[in-house]
């Protein structure tokens, strides 16, 4: 399992016959205005022409569809969602999905199992069926099978057994897509009000800004519903949303569902999103949202008891061998990393706002300063994550087959018109490797000032001095630094992070 993701960016004047690439074209005025006015857009510091996305099996490594077909079923879908007769089907659905959302959270063994992945819970798929499926008769004998210890590969998408053989003939009509489940459950506590944390998930704007190393794109499509009290109490709307991880290898996900909150009587809030992909018919589904969420409970005036549930079904064929493991066990998407980001957010918001903050030298840094600081690392962090993720707007290609690099991906754009800097283009080269060394080993080697200038390029083989730092959260090694190279007029800002197990280094 890969515990350190890293993707070094590099800025260069390339020879794009080299690698067997057409150069981009120039922007013109209205690609121009567009792209700055488009706040949605996969890097605010990156234009990506438009080019057709490659197929799973080809050097591309995101079957997502290009953006702007993404924006045509976006359009489509909002008109859609319009009707009366949609609108009542959209209801029910939400209503059945928040009822599911909380019996998933109370509920325990044998519903719920532990397992050897971190301690993830994850569900018992024969329990699920029980509780919520509607079966019919062949269900029941498959389920009989299964508990008889009969072949159980009916569930799986790589599954290789043949029905038509010593089985009822009714069992060979059966035809299950070839998508994979994965489902996870997380209960922690985070410092923040329940009103807080329903306004940041209901807020498209605000979901996307905090969980941009998950989110890459989003669109509110409609409201069904609207509050009535002033609160996002009973509040319904339909999205769409592209989900990623920080690797071109590994496709993103993008699905339309509705979004629906709910206050119960005893205070505790309900947000659950469920896809809409089976009330509106799509060609071929790759990523479907089973009712997946939260439930919040306030924990007196110290914050809120979260238990985050995520459950869904992906198309994972494409996927790169390099991260098989932790996608289908349903680590990389977990409800865990949901947690973990929103605990992140509201670190920084406790940095940010704390009147002082010293270092390990004394050195007192103003609020404004820090706050600043804080700002410059986040938009940074932001802007890596965004341009080496693997959305609808990052094509991404191989080298080709003379370079003998597999894994090596590349794309490259126009930069946006900065005032004093010259225009020019970029070009992106990501790749992912597995290191056989402990995770934190890896991570004290590229944090550390003695040892960066035999890996980072910008030092130019110098060592490296932290001037000064702010430390964010309880770990001390979570921190954004400012780093001169010794002899050089070179500054850098470093973030160091811990989402949940991967450590960042940007």
């Amino acid at each position: 399992m890969v515990g350190l993701q890293e993707a070094p960016r590099c800025e260069i004047e390339v020879n794009y016959n080299q690698f067997g690439a057409n150069p981009p074209p120039e922007m013109n005025p209205v690609e121009d205005y567009f792209v700055q006015n488009n706040e949605n857009s996969g890097s605010p510091l990156l234009y990506n022409p438009s080019s057709p996305q490659n197929s799973p099996g080809s050097e591309s490594s995101t079957n997502a569809k290009p953006d702007h077909m993404n924006r045509a079923s976006d359009l489509l879908m909002a008109v859609s969602i319009g009707a009366g007769l949609n609108k009542n089907k959209i209801i029910e659905q939400a209503v059945e999905a928040m009822e599911e959302l909380f019996k998933l959270a109370i509920m325990g063994e044998p519903l719920w199992q532990h397992n050897g992945n971190g301690g993830m819970e994850t569900l018992n798929g024969f329990q699920y069926l029980r509780e919520f499926g509607s079966f019919d008769a062949t269900m029941e004998q498959i389920m009989r099978m299964v508990e008889v210890g009969e072949p159980q590969c009916f569930l799986s998408s790589d599954c290789n057994c043949n029905f038509d053989q010593d089985v009822p003939s009714s069992f060979s009509k059966l035809n299950f897509e070839p998508l994979n489940i994965e489902t996870s459950r997380e209960t922690a506590f985070v410092e923040m009000n329940p009103m807080n944390i329903v306004q940041l998930l209901m807020d498209t704007k605000q979901w996307a800004t905090t969980f941009y190393s998950i989110v890459s794109r989003t669109t509110l499509l409609g409201v069904i519903l609207e509050n009535v009290d002033g609160s996002y109490n009973g509040v319904l709307q339909v999205m769409s949303a592209e989900f990623h991880q920080r690797t071109p290898l590994i496709p993103a996900r993008q699905c339309y569902f509705a979004r629906y909150c709910k206050k119960h009587t005893n205070g505790t809030w309900g947000v659950v999103d469920v896809s809409l992909e089976n009330l509106f018919p799509y060609p071929q589904v790759q990523f479907r949202r089973r009712p997946s969420g939260c439930v919040i409970q306030e924990v007196g005036n110290r914050g809120s008891k979260v238990t985050w549930i995520e459950h869904v079904e992906v198309d994972n064929r494409s996927l790169h061998p390099l991260f098989r493991p932790i996608v289908s066990s349903g680590f990389a998407f977990s409800a865990k990393r949901w947690i973990a980001t929103i605990n992140r957010h509201c670190q920084w918001l406790t940095t940010s706002t704390a009147r002082t903050a010293p270092t390990t030298d004394g050195v007192l840094i103003p609020q404004e300063g820090r706050e600043s600081l804080l700002k410059l690392a986040e938009k940074m962090t932001k802007n890596f994550f965004n341009n080496i993720n693997s959305c609808s707007e990052n094509v991404w290609s191989g080298l080709p087959q003379n370079f003998a690099a597999q894994d090596v991906r590349l794309r490259y754009g126009n930069i946006l018109k900065v005032p004093g800097k010259p225009s020019g283009n970029i070009v992106i080269f990501t790749t992912s490797i597995q290191i056989p060394v402990p995770m934190e080993v890896l991570f004290d080697f590229l944090r550390h000032e003695r040892t960066r200038n035999r890996w980072d390029l910008l030092s130019n083989q110098r060592h490296v001095r932290e001037l000064v730092y702010v430390s964010n959260g309880e770990n001390p090694k979570n921190r954004v630094s400012i780093m001169q190279v010794n002899g050089s007029a070179l500054c850098l800002i470093r973030h160091l992070g811990k989402e949940m197990e991967p450590w960042e280094v940007s």
